[in-house]
């Protein structure tokens, strides 16, 4: 059986008491943390910089991954790594000259991945699908947490795990978007291997309960059929 990860999405989390939400999240079972970048241009939302995430990055031992957002991501990815997030994932819909833009990332050490608008094709992967160490597939329009999940992306998880199986070293393939434990199957079934979940987790006043909630729905998708074909 397959190790599929949890990272709960701090975007979620109350914002007062940061720290203790992602201390909630540790002790809960999470073997990650989500931490939502955005700039208000390329998405219509703000979030945090550098300097909160310097702030909350003692409070946990996990694991930090920036999902950057932002419009010019290589004018602050050197900042968030000094921060210290473990890795950094950008868009290509940004117009980054993706092969450059993954060179400087690796550069700085830590991860590298790159994330997908729902309409965005997987063929934009090719030139840099061998360099990376995580997809991340959006099943909502990003910007904004808690949105329903949108149901045609789940093929598009299912292609996209097709389209790295002959690979020596894959990408890990992270979902984002709507992860409950009602709809984690589906992703799960589709070739997920790590589950961004914002609400399902922050959303919990039991944060346990909420994490072992999705983990119960992970192994009962991993026991069952095989892989979604639609």
């Amino acid at each position: 059986m397959r190790r599929v990860e949890i990272y709960p999405s701090i975007l979620s989390a109350d914002f007062s008491r940061l720290g203790s939400e992602i201390t909630d999240a540790e002790r809960a079972g999470a073997d990650g943390i989500h931490v939502d970048v955005m700039d208000g241009h390329f998405v219509p939302n703000l979030t945090i910089g550098p300097l909160v995430v310097r702030s909350i990055r003692p409070v946990s031992s996990l694991p930090y991954w920036a999902h950057l957002m932002i419009t010019d991501p290589l004018r602050f990815a050197k900042d968030f790594r000094n921060a210290g997030v473990d890795g950094l994932t950008i868009h290509p819909e940004t117009g980054t000259d993706l092969v450059s833009a993954v060179e400087r990332i690796r550069g700085l050490g830590g991860g590298v991945g790159l994330a997908l608008r729902p309409e965005t094709p997987i063929d934009v992967l090719d030139p840099v699908i061998g360099m990376l160490d995580r997809i991340l597939v959006l099943t909502v329009h990003p910007g904004f947490g808690g949105q329903t999940i949108l149901k045609d992306v789940i093929g598009k998880i299912r292609r996209l795990r097709d389209r790295l199986e002959p690979l020596a070293k894959r990408p890990l393939i992270e979902v984002d978007g709507g992860i409950d434990p009602e709809t984690t199957g589906s992703v799960i079934r589709a070739g997920a291997d790590v589950l961004i979940a914002g609400q399902a987790v922050f959303g919990c006043p039991d944060r346990g309960k909420a994490v072992r909630m999705l983990r119960k729905a992970v192994e009962r998708a991993l026991s069952g059929p095989g892989p979604e074909t639609h």
